[in-house]
């Protein structure tokens, strides 16, 4: 997102947002949050300081981790409640004796929507705070802008959000949906239930057009139609240019397929609302849209429309239950739980579990320790599989009046994850695995 961008959102946001929403993404106070640091990027152009070893950094009393997500700009409407996730795991787990008889001490970082500032704030945490791993990002564009410092470092990202494939490092644990998780099973719920027709509109960047390369391409295999395809820069608020286009592609209504992320949500679905795409005619399915973002945008906005996820905090479950009570007993009890910050949360947990059996932070033993990994999740249970991806319950949810979801769809079991997608020409019949040097990260299958 460029400089001029984030310039416009702050001058024009408030008007088109609403005071309440606008502060709520540019509030750069963090009151929950027991420790951070300085946020001055490291200079231009600066030497990297060697790596530290990870044994090292924890040879103290405590364990030092980073949490890098954006606490300032377009994505802090987001972000910032998975930072209070994070916490929380790290919280209990201090509570309950820590990891290897040593407290987690965590050092928090702000990306500021920004993906250039991403990389130079993991750089930071890696070679100056000397963490062991580090709990981050949500836009892919800012996994994108990181991936380099992980790789050179050899380091270790956990990273909790859905997101578009296409990718699979030894350097990150996704603990999101894979594609196959997520996206195309929403895209055939909706074939089946709600038509053929698809209009797609998405942010500009990395994953809303990957997404939506790969819905055409499973549209085309499964007869839809895709009768319109447009975007929106991060923080851009004119959305009534897409309303005409999506009237006019669609008349006697559709189905319309949302990856647009941070505020632009909230212009479009109010504009979307105000012209009278309502959701009996213009279903709208959203994958970047959940539970926190429900309550900024407002209920009467969203009710009737659909988003797909892993977990919605109308899961009926005891580990479920145990995680909201603990969440509102920490944070409040208006706040909500969502997709993302379950993710976040259990990440956390699987890191920990990794460690234990590794019984060492050293990053390789760690990241051997993590393969076949399971956990009771909120959302149900969990394992970490061979690809560093997480086999999850794959549910979809229309939006209720209270803003909470009525779940319409569920799998009956974990799916298994698939980063290389299997619709698109290029990555058809390719697949990882990490467990075998052989294979690694790309191979054909």
């Amino acid at each position: 997102m460029t400089r001029y961008s984030r310039r416009k959102f702050i001058l024009y946001g408030s008007a088109a947002l609403g005071t309440s929403i606008f502060l709520k993404a540019c509030n750069t106070s963090t009151p929950n949050t027991p420790q951070t640091t300085a946020t001055t990027p490291a200079a231009p152009g600066a030497a990297a300081t060697p790596t530290a070893s990870p044994v090292a950094a924890a040879s103290g009393d405590t364990i030092k981790v980073g949490i890098l997500h954006s606490l300032s700009g377009t994505m802090a409407i987001s972000e910032k409640s998975v930072v209070d996730a994070e916490q929380l795991a790290i919280e209990e787990i201090n509570a309950a004796g820590g990891v290897l008889g040593k407290k987690i001490e965590f050092i928090v970082e702000d990306g500021a929507s920004d993906w250039p500032t991403f990389a130079e704030k993991a750089r930071k945490l890696i070679d100056q705070d000397k963490v062991v791993t580090i709990f981050g990002c949500w836009t892919s564009a800012s996994r994108k802008a990181v991936l380099p410092v992980f790789e050179e470092k050899k380091h270790m990202l956990w990273y909790p959000v859905q997101y578009e494939g296409q990718e699979c490092s030894n350097n990150i644990f996704y603990t999101g949906a894979a594609p196959n998780q997520q996206i195309e099973p929403s895209v055939d719920w909706l074939l089946q239930n709600k038509g053929k027709e698809f209009f797609l509109i998405g942010s500009n960047y990395v994953f809303p057009r990957t997404a939506n390369t790969i819905i055409k391409a499973q549209l085309v295999a499964k007869g839809g139609k895709t009768v319109g395809e447009d975007y929106l820069e991060l923080g851009n608020t004119e959305v009534t240019p897409i309303i005409t286009k999506i009237k006019q592609a669609l008349p006697k209504g559709g189905i319309i397929y949302n990856t647009l992320n941070g505020d632009s949500n909230v212009a479009f679905f109010k504009q979307m609302q105000g012209a009278g795409l309502g959701p009996d005619k213009y279903p709208t399915m959203s994958v970047s849209i959940a539970e926190e973002e429900v309550k900024a945008i407002g209920p009467e906005y969203l009710k009737g429309h659909y988003a797909a996820w892993n977990y919605f905090m109308t899961v009926d479950s005891p580990a479920n239950k145990k995680f909201v009570d603990a969440f509102k007993a920490k944070y409040g009890a208006d706040r909500v739980t969502n997709d993302p910050m379950e993710a976040a949360y259990i990440a956390v947990y699987l890191w920990k579990q990794a460690v234990e059996k590794a019984k060492t932070t050293d990053l390789e033993a760690v990241r051997k320790a993590a393969l076949g990994q399971t956990l009771s999740a909120p959302g149900g249970t969990v394992t970490m599989e061979n690809n560093h991806h997480i086999a999850k319950v794959v549910r979809i949810g229309e939006v209720k009046e209270d803003g909470q979801f009525n779940i319409v769809f569920a799998t009956p079991k974990a799916v298994s994850p698939i980063p290389w997608n299997q619709f698109v020409a290029e990555t058809k019949g390719l697949s990882c695995d990490w467990s075998d040097p052989a294979k690694g990260g790309k191979f054909k299958i």
